[in-house]
């Protein structure tokens, strides 16, 4: 199915973050590399996720989202910083996604919450820029922010203390995660103007990052402007579990 398709047929739009690895990412011991990301429209037979590193069609991912548990399935097709899945489960599991995501889907219209006033917030578009002392600049995905620093995943691994800036605010990486990095803010940011700080610069050129920056094998980067798309009239939620799972 394409992403075209796929935004023209019933599904929710839910925003969880989660992790996922590709067949042909791995670190230097030969283990699958994990990465953030955050799902942006399911439904029980495909879902959108949204990543700073995209496989090809046809390879295999696994993911994991909290309220979601283990989703894993095959791409069918790639956007702009963004892949889609073709889930794979059984149909009993397909049953239980199914209410899931109904019950998914009512808690997230009921929940009223001001990110204003939360420590770390999550924010809209994840995809910015990484720009390093060197000018290098790489596309990385933004798990969390707030006013003191930012956790974010990439194809690269940095060393701690390694100078950079996401976006527009500038500090050092200080803690190395499974799927990513955090990075401590140089000074604290007003909270208003988190989203705007970690807009890249228009002018920031991708090139890929210098031997210096990644320890293991240099990776192709990917890069990852806005996500687009947003569901029509023609592509209602769930308006209570009356999906088809056979």
């Amino acid at each position: 199915m394409s992403l075209s398709e796929f935004m023209e047929r019933r599904a929710v739009d839910l925003r969880t973050g989660g992790r996922y690895s590709l067949a042909s990412r791995h670190d230097a011991q030969g283990k699958r590399r994990e990465f953030a990301c955050r799902t942006t429209r399911i439904s029980p037979f495909q879902m959108l996720v949204a990543a700073p590193v995209l496989g090809p069609r046809g390879e295999r991912v696994l993911t994991f989202f909290g309220e979601l548990g283990k989703l894993d399935g095959w791409i069918t097709d790639v956007g702009e910083g963004a892949f889609l899945v073709d889930i794979t489960l059984t149909k009993e599991a397909r049953e239980r996604l199914a209410n899931k995501l109904v019950w998914l889907q009512k808690k997230q219209k009921d929940a009223v919450v001001d990110v204003r006033e939360q420590q770390r917030v999550v924010p809209e578009d994840p995809h910015t820029t990484l720009i390093f002392a060197d000018g290098t600049t790489v596309s990385c995905f933004v798990i969390d922010i707030s006013p003191s620093g930012v956790a974010v995943s990439a194809d690269l691994e940095p060393e701690i203390g390694t100078r950079l800036a996401v976006g527009r605010a500038v500090g050092h990486v200080v803690r190395r995660f499974g799927e990513g990095f955090a990075v401590k803010f140089d000074r604290l940011q007003e909270p208003s103007y988190l989203e705007q700080m970690i807009r890249p610069p228009r002018d920031a050129p991708l090139v890929a990052p210098s031997p210096s920056i990644v320890p293991a094998v240099r990776p192709p980067i990917v890069r990852a402007p806005k996500l687009h798309g947003t569901p029509s009239a023609a592509a209602p939620g769930l308006q209570g579990n009356t999906w088809l799972v056979d």
